[in-house]
């Protein structure tokens, strides 16, 4: 099963204390050190030089990989005693306080969390007294991530309610999480025990959710390569073409698509694969005069029937 953000985390954080004490390490040594494949330790160094001991940018980690051997070219830098300033101890100590009021983050956490906010305000002194006149309230999505990733981590089966935009409606189900992950927006991956098949749910869509007492037991399945994106259309699929006006050209940069070939208005005839061409109605109802669908005719028909329905309602 794949790591979840937390897991991934707290390597990350081992990895620097690791490469510290080994200057050139070895990639194959270090993944299999930590149990991870050489591509996911990459990963994990491609975001660690973006990582440092100031807010501003600065003091940030110098570590590159020539795909064989790991190089932390200023470890001493960094290694000198944090000092924050006001600004920074407060944006810390307000986002301390709030991820410690997330639901489902397990019980140990939340406590480590606690004692280092405690240790921090009493090392932050005067300045710790702005933060407490602070507060974060995250959106729902901030409490799904959590009961996700508790679920994750202790192998338990979810139930959700689930809202899909194809179908316009709300959908119960229990579903055995396998990973997430963020692609522009934050998802899950699992499987669903209402269709049997591995499926992908965004976050920001999910009304309700609750921890089921059952243990999840998901196939075994080869994980996804998300690198290209999260629509990746076979060439099977239904051929649709749509043509958008000056205003509609975003579509072009938001869907894959085949090809996009340039009108004479400055709008886009762009010709796009998937495997649910009525999905697209609503992207058709939400471009309203910026574009149409132009082939099939089914599916054309189909979405000026909806947009008409939609007019008339207003109309009422």
């Amino acid at each position: 099963m794949a790591a979840n953000a937390i897991d991934q985390t707290r390597r990350m954080l081992s990895l620097v204390t690791y490469l510290r004490e080994r200057p050139g390490a070895h990639v194959a040594d270090v993944a299999r050190a930590f149990g991870i494949t050489e591509d996911e330790l990459i990963s994990d160094l491609d975001v660690l030089p973006m990582c440092g001991t100031s807010f501003r940018g600065g003091d940030l980690l110098d570590i590159d990989t020539d795909g064989d051997r790991i190089w932390w070219h200023n470890p001493d830098d960094v290694a000198a005693p944090l000092r924050l300033a006001a600004d920074e101890a407060t944006a810390l100590l307000v986002a301390a306080r709030a991820v410690a009021t997330l639901p489902g983050l397990r019980e140990s956490d939340r406590e480590a969390l606690l004692r280092a906010t405690a240790k921090l305000e009493a090392a932050a002194g005067e300045a710790a007294g702005a933060s407490s006149r602070l507060s974060v309230t995250f959106e729902s999505e901030g409490g799904v991530f959590a009961e996700v990733d508790r679920a994750i981590s202790e192998r338990r089966r979810l139930w959700v309610r689930y809202y899909s935009p194809a179908r316009d409606e709300l959908t119960e189900r229990e579903v055995d999480p396998i990973r997430l992950f963020a692609v522009g927006h934050t998802y899950m991956e699992a499987w669903c025990r209402l269709s049997e098949a591995r499926r992908t749910f965004r976050l920001d869509r999910v009304a309700e959710i609750r921890i089921l007492d059952e243990h999840a037991a998901p196939p075994e399945l080869e994980l996804r390569d998300l690198s290209a994106g999260l629509v990746q259309p076979s060439a099977d699929d239904p051929e649709v073409v749509v043509e958008v006006g000056p205003g509609g050209r975003w579509v072009a940069e938001y869907y894959p698509h085949d090809r996009a070939e340039e009108l004479p208005d400055g709008g886009l005839r762009i010709t796009l694969r998937t495997p649910d061409p009525a999905s697209l109605r609503r992207l058709a109802l939400r471009l309203g005069s910026d574009g149409r669908i132009a082939a099939p005719q089914e599916l054309a028909d189909n979405a000026r029937t909806a947009a008409a329905a939609a007019l008339a309602a207003y109309d009422g």
